[in-house]
C-alpha cells in the first residue's frame, strides 16, 4: 500500500507517517525497486496500535519508541514489554478515574445551575400573576 493510501486510511498526513518511522515509532518500512514506501498489513497494525495509544489512551512518544524498540529485539523483550504496558494501563487507569470524578463534580455544578434557573422561573412566574391580577 503506498503511503497516500495509507495516510487516508488512518487519516495520518504523510509527513506525520515519514516522522513516526523516521523516530523509530513504527517500525522501518519496506520499500520497492522504486524505494517507495511499501506499507504491508503488519506496518498498518503497528500505525493503527499507535494512532490508538497515542490519541485514546494519550501514552508518551517515548514510551511507544521504547516499546516498538523492545519489540524488533525480539522474544526475549516480551516480560519487559508487558511490563511497559502494564505500567501504562496503570496509570491511564488512574487518569480515568481523576476525569470520572472530574464529570463528576461537573455533573453536581450542573445540577446545581438547573436546580437554581428552576427556582428563579418559578419565582418569576409568581411575580408575573402577582403583576398581572394586580392589574
Amino acid at each position: 500500500m503506498l503511503i497516500a493510501e495509507v495516510s487516508e486510511k488512518f487519516e495520518l498526513s504523510q509527513d506525520t507517517l515519514r516522522y513516526y518511522e523516521r523516530i523509530g515509532l513504527i517500525p522501518p518500512v519496506n520499500r520497492n525497486k522504486s524505494g517507495i514506501r511499501d506499507y504491508t498489513q503488519e506496518d498498518c497494525n503497528w500505525i493503527d496500535f499507535i494512532k490508538c495509544m497515542r490519541q485514546s489512551a494519550g501514552l508518551p512518544v517515548e514510551t511507544l519508541i521504547e516499546y516498538v524498540a523492545l519489540f524488533q529485539k525480539g522474544d526475549d523483550t516480551l516480560h519487559t514489554r508487558k511490563d511497559l504496558l502494564i505500567d501504562q494501563r496503570e496509570k491511564l487507569a488512574a487518569k480515568l478515574e481523576e476525569m470520572t470524578g472530574t464529570l463528576t463534580r461537573l455533573d453536581d455544578k450542573i445540577a446545581r445551575y438547573d436546580q437554581t434557573i428552576l427556582r428563579k422561573e418559578n419565582t418569576l412566574r409568581v411575580q408575573q400573576k402577582q403583576e398581572s391580577t394586580s392589574r
